[in-house]
C-alpha cells in the first residue's frame, strides 16, 4: 500500500495497481491467526451449566501486535453463573496477521459449540434440548435484556427443516454404502454495532432522477443493490428513479466496509438524509434540490445486548475404510434482523457456510518452522472449497425486525454465516464416527482407528 500510494504520487494523475502473487499474499496481506482454545464446562446431571472457562492463546508477530475477542462470545451464549475467559498472546517471527471473516468469533465458538456437544453427549442430552436448558433470561455478561434473541426459535427450526429426528442417538452406528453418516448442530452468534460517522447527500435532478451519495464500498456483498432499495423507501420513490453513487473519497463520508455494520450504518445516514431533504424540499422539489444529514449513533447500544442469532446443521459422510470425509448437507437458520434484500442475504449466508466448510475439512497453513513462512502457499497445496466439495448448502432466516438495531431494524449479515459452521460439522463427524476430533482441519487421518 506505501509503494502503491507513492508511485501514485508520481505518476501525473494515473492510476496505480500494486499486485501480487499468490505466494506473497500469504505473508503481505494477512492470515486468520492460528488459536489454541482451552474450554472447560462445568454441569449438573441434568447438563445445566455451572461454570464456563475458555482460554485462548493466539498467534501475533513481533513487529506488530493483533488480538482477536476470540473468547468473548462465550460470556453471553449460555446461562452459566459461574464464568471466566482469559486471552493471551504469543509474538513470533512471523507476517502479521488480519482480519478475517468474524475475527474472534469465528475460532472463538468452534471449541465452546464442540465442548456442548461432547457435554450433551455426556449427559445423554440431545444437543439442542441442551441449549434450550442453557438458555438465558438476559444477557450473562452486561446484565442487560436481549435487543431480540432467537437462538432456540432458529434452532427448533432447524431441527424442523433438516430432518433432526432421523440424527442417531448412538454415534458410529449408521453405515450405507460404506459410509458412516451422521448429523450435527452447533450455534452461532455475531455481535451488532452501528456506525454513527456516516452521512449521506441527496440531489434531485431535471431528469426527475435522484441521485443518493455517500461513501461506501461494495466489495461484493450487495451494498449497490440494498442501499438503493433502502434510498426508495426512504424517499418513497420508485427503485428505478434512484441513481446511487459510492466508492469515491469525494462523496460524504461513510464507514468501514466491515464487522457487519455496513448496510445499518450507511442505511441509517440514507435515511437521515432522506428525512432532510423531505424536510426542505417536500414531496415536489424542483431541480436542483439538494440535502445532506449525517447518521445518528445508536441510543440502545449501551442499555440492551444487541446479537444477531442462528443454528448451524450438518449432515456428514465418513467412509469406513479410507476416513474422507464430505458434507452431505448443511443448514443455517438464522435471526438478523429485518433482511433488506433476500437474495443477497442468501448469498451472504451461504458464502459464509461455504467458508465453514473450507474450515473445517481443508484449509490449513503449514509453516517452515526455519523461516517462519507459509510453504503450502499456492492453490494446489492451499485447497479451498470449490464446486465438488458444496453438495446442499441452504439458508434461511427468521422474519425479524429489531426495534432497538436502528430505523431500519437491521443488523448485520456478512459474517453470522461462518460462525459456528465448523463446529457443527465436526460435531456431525463425531455422530458419524464416534471419534471426536477438536483440532482443524478434519483430515481423513483422523478418523482412521
Amino acid at each position: 500500500m506505501v509503494l502503491a500510494a507513492l508511485a501514485a504520487q508520481r505518476s501525473n494523475g494515473r492510476p496505480v495497481k500494486f499486485a501480487l502473487t499468490r505466494q506473497q499474499m500469504f505473508a503481505l496481506v494477512g492470515y486468520r491467526t492460528p488459536t489454541v482454545t482451552r474450554v472447560r464446562l462445568g454441569s449438573d446431571d441434568d447438563g445445566r451449566l455451572t461454570a464456563v472457562v475458555v482460554d485462548v492463546v493466539e498467534q501475533t508477530s513481533r513487529i506488530k501486535e493483533f488480538a482477536e475477542q476470540t473468547a468473548v462470545p462465550a460470556r453471553m451464549m449460555y446461562a452459566a453463573p459461574n464464568r471466566r475467559t482469559s486471552h493471551r498472546l504469543a509474538a513470533l517471527d512471523v507476517p502479521v496477521p488480519s482480519w478475517m471473516r468474524a475475527p474472534g468469533e469465528c475460532p472463538g465458538m468452534f471449541g465452546p459449540e464442540v465442548a456442548m456437544d461432547e457435554l450433551a453427549d455426556a449427559c445423554g442430552i440431545d444437543p439442542i434440548e441442551l441449549r434450550v436448558r442453557n438458555e438465558p433470561g438476559i444477557d450473562p455478561e452486561s446484565g442487560n435484556p436481549f435487543g431480540s434473541r432467537h437462538l432456540l426459535d432458529c434452532l427448533r427450526e432447524g431441527a424442523t427443516r433438516f430432518g433432526w429426528e432421523r440424527r442417531t442417538r448412538q454415534p458410529g452406528t449408521r453405515l450405507e454404502d460404506g459410509w458412516l453418516i451422521g448429523m450435527g448442530v452447533a450455534g452461532s452468534t455475531y455481535p451488532f454495532r452501528r456506525q454513527g460517522a456516516n452521512a449521506a447527500r441527496i440531489n434531485y435532478g431535471a431528469d426527475g432522477i435522484y441521485t443518493v451519495q455517500i461513501e461506501a464500498a461494495d466489495i461484493g456483498t450487495g451494498t449497490w443493490t440494498a442501499q438503493t432499495q433502502i434510498a426508495a423507501d426512504a424517499l418513497e420513490s420508485p427503485v428505478g428513479k434512484i441513481r446511487l453513487e459510492i466508492g469515491d473519497t469525494s462523496l460524504p463520508r461513510a464507514s468501514v466496509a466491515g464487522g457487519s455494520t455496513g448496510t445499518a450504518s450507511w442505511g441509517d445516514a440514507i435515511i437521515a438524509a432522506a428525512g432532510a431533504f423531505r424536510a426542505q424540499h417536500g414531496a415536489d422539489p424542483a431541480a436542483g434540490a439538494e440535502a445532506q444529514a449525517a447518521g445518528s449513533e445508536n441510543p440502545d447500544q449501551d442499555s440492551f445486548a444487541l446479537h444477531s442469532f442462528g443454528a448451524q446443521f450438518a449432515e456428514v459422510r465418513v467412509n469406513a475404510d479410507t476416513g474422507e470425509i464430505r458434507v452431505s448437507r448443511m443448514l443455517g437458520v438464522f435471526s438478523a434482523g429485518r433482511i433488506i434484500n433476500p437474495r443477497t442475504a442468501r448469498s451472504q449466508f451461504i458464502g459464509g457456510m461455504t467458508m465453514g466448510i473450507g474450515m473445517a475439512l481443508h484449509e490449513h497453513s503449514v509453516m517452515d518452522p526455519r523461516f517462519g513462512i507459509i510453504v503450502n502457499c499456492d492453490f494446489a497445496e492451499y485447497h479451498i472449497p470449490v464446486n465438488a466439495d458444496i453438495e446442499d448448502v441452504d439458508a434461511v432466516w427468521l422474519e425479524d425486525v429489531d426495534p432497538h438495531a436502528g430505523p431500519l431494524g437491521a443488523r448485520g449479515i456478512g459474517e453470522i454465516g461462518i460462525v459456528g459452521a465448523a463446529a457443527a460439522v465436526a460435531n456431525a463427524a463425531f455422530n458419524a464416527t464416534g471419534i471426536r476430533v477438536r483440532d482443524l482441519p478434519l483430515t481423513a487421518d483422523k478418523f482412521l482407528r
